[in-house]
C-alpha cells in the first residue's frame, strides 16, 4: 500500500478551495447588480388594486357563487328523466305449486306455472312538462346569475375603496414618520445647542433641563409613528392576499396633493352608467320578472304518459296510460300573487339604488371640494406660516431674544401644523377615492 505524502494532500485540498472561492466569484459578479442592491418591494395604489382584485380570499370566495349560479342553470335546464318499471307477480314461496295445492295444480311443472299463471309487466313512463316550464326555470336562473355577477362586481368595488383607504393610511404613517425623524434630529440639534449655552454659563440649568424634557415628546411621537406604519402596512397586506407581497414590503412614497376638476352632472351621468349596484338592482326586477313567470308556467299541470308490456296467464298484452292532476282547487295561486309582488319591491328597490347613486356622488363630490380648500390653506398659507415662526423663533432663542416658553410653543404649534396637513392630504386623497367609489370607475370624466 503506498501513502501519499501529507503535504501533496494539502496541497490538493487548497487548490480545490481556490477554485470553488473562484467559481462562486463568478457567479456572484454575474448577479446584477440591480438584484444584489434590490430593496423591498414598493407598490402603488393602482398595483395595490390589482393585486387585491386577483389575490383576496374573500373576494375569490365571493367570485365562486357566480360558478355556483352557473351550474345551477345546468340543473334548471335539464329535462325530466323518464321511469322505468318492472315486476312479475303471484310467484310461488314455499315449493312447487303442485306440493303447495294438489288439487288444483296436479301434474303442472313449476316452468308451466310460471309460464301460464304469473303476471310479468315491464314499461316506461315520462313527465311531460306543460307552458314552458324548463325554458322558464333556466331563463330564471340565468337571471340570477347576471344579478350575481353584478354584485360581485359590487363587493369588487367596495374592495377597491377598502384598500385605498389603508394604503393612504400606510402613505399617512410613512409620511409622519419621516416628519418625526425629522423632527427629533432637528430638535436634538437644539438640545446639543442648549447643553453647550447650559455648561457656557448662557442659560440656567431648569431652562436646559426643560429642552431636554421636551425631547421625550418626539421620541414618543416617532415610536408612535414607527408602530402606525407597521400595523398599517400589516392590515394592507391582508386586503392584498397575505401570501402575495413579501414581509418586507412597502407603499411608494409619492403622498402629494393632486388636482382634480370635475363636473357633477357628468359625475353622476357615469355613475348611472358604471354602479355595478345600481345595475344589479335592475337585474333584480328582470329576475323578479322571471320567477313570476316561471310561477305562472308552474301553474300549468303536467301531462305523465306510461306504456307497458305484460305477460298475463300466458298471454301478452300491452297497456298505455295517461294522467294529469285535476287543477281544482291548487293552480299555484299564492305563488304567482307573491311574485307579482316581489316584481313591486325589486322596482322600488331600484329607484332607491338610482337615488342612492346620485345621493352617494354629491355626498363625495361635496366632500372632495371641501378638503380640496382646507388642502389649499396650508399650502398657499399655513405651512410658510409655522415654517417660518418655527425657524423665526428658534433664530431668536439661541442668541437669547426669546423666552423659552414661546420657543417651545412655536415648535409644537409647528409639528401640529404639518401633522394636521399630512392628515388634511389623507382626507382628501381619500375623499377621491370616495368619489371613484360613487362613480363606479377609477377613471373619473
Amino acid at each position: 500500500m503506498r501513502f501519499k505524502h501529507p503535504n501533496s494532500l494539502s496541497r490538493r485540498i487548497s487548490a480545490g478551495f481556490t477554485a470553488l472561492a473562484v467559481f462562486i466569484a463568478c457567479t456572484v459578479a454575474a448577479i446584477p447588480a440591480s438584484a444584489q442592491t434590490r430593496g423591498p418591494v414598493r407598490i402603488t395604489l393602482d398595483e395595490a388594486v390589482q393585486m387585491a382584485i386577483q389575490h383576496n380570499h374573500v373576494l375569490i370566495a365571493a367570485r365562486t357563487t357566480i360558478q355556483q349560479s352557473e351550474a345551477e342553470e345546468m340543473t334548471q335546464g335539464m329535462r325530466p328523466n323518464p321511469s322505468l318499471f318492472v315486476d312479475w307477480e303471484y310467484l310461488p314461496l314455499f315449493g312447487p305449486p303442485e306440493k303447495q295445492n294438489a288439487d288444483l295444480y296436479a301434474g303442472t311443472t313449476t316452468a308451466q306455472y310460471l309460464r301460464n299463471n304469473t303476471e310479468g309487466d315491464i314499461g316506461l313512463s315520462y313527465l311531460f312538462e306543460r307552458g314552458g316550464k324548463r325554458l322558464d326555470r333556466l331563463q330564471a336562473q340565468k337571471d340570477i346569475t347576471a344579478q350575481t355577477r353584478s354584485l360581485v362586481a359590487d363587493n369588487e368595488r367596495g374592495l377597491t375603496f377598502q384598500v385605498a383607504t389603508l394604503f393612504f393610511n400606510a402613505q399617512l404613517a410613512e409620511s409622519t414618520l419621516d416628519l418625526a425623524q425629522q423632527d427629533l434630529k432637528s430638535f436634538q440639534s437644539t438640545v446639543d445647542i442648549s447643553e453647550n449655552q447650559y455648561q457656557a454659563g448662557g442659560i440656567s440649568e431648569n431652562d436646559y433641563l426643560m429642552i431636554k424634557l421636551q425631547l421625550l415628546q418626539f421620541e414618543s411621537d416617532l415610536e408612535q409613528a414607527q408602530l402606525a406604519k407597521v400595523q398599517s402596512l400589516s392590515d394592507l397586506r391582508q386586503l392584498l392576499g397575505y401570501e402575495s407581497v413579501s414581509a418586507d414590503y412597502d407603499v411608494v412614497s409619492d403622498f402629494e396633493y393632486q388636482p382634480v376638476k370635475v363636473n357633477l352632472g357628468d359625475l353622476q351621468i357615469k355613475a348611472l352608467a358604471n354602479r355595478p349596484d345600481l345595475r344589479a338592482a335592475e337585474q333584480g326586477v328582470t329576475a323578479a320578472d322571471s320567477q313570476y313567470q316561471l310561477q305562472k308556467a308552474n301553474g300549468k299541470q303536467d301531462v305523465t304518459v306510461s306504456a307497458n308490456y305484460s305477460h298475463v296467464n300466458g298471454i301478452n298484452a300491452a297497456t298505455g296510460l295517461v294522467s294529469i292532476p285535476l287543477a281544482i282547487n291548487n293552480r299555484n295561486q299564492g305563488e304567482i300573487a307573491r311574485t307579482r309582488f316581489a316584481i313591486t319591491q325589486a322596482q322600488e328597490q331600484q329607484i332607491a339604488a338610482n337615488g342612492q347613486v346620485l345621493t352617494d356622488v354629491k355626498d363625495a363630490y361635496e366632500g372632495l371640494l371641501s378638503n380640496d380648500k382646507v388642502v389649499q390653506l396650508y399650502i398657499q398659507k399655513y405651512l410658510d406660516v409655522a415654517t417660518q415662526s418655527r425657524d423665526i423663533s428658534e433664530y431668536a432663542y439661541r442668541r437669547g431674544g426669546l423666552a423659552l416658553l414661546d420657543f417651545l410653543d412655536a415648535e409644537r404649534s409647528y409639528r401640529a401644523t404639518e401633522l394636521a396637513y399630512r392628515q388634511t392630504l389623507a382626507s382628501y386623497l381619500l375623499a377621491l377615492e370616495q368619489l371613484r367609489e360613487a362613480v363606479g370607475t377609477r377613471s373619473l370624466p
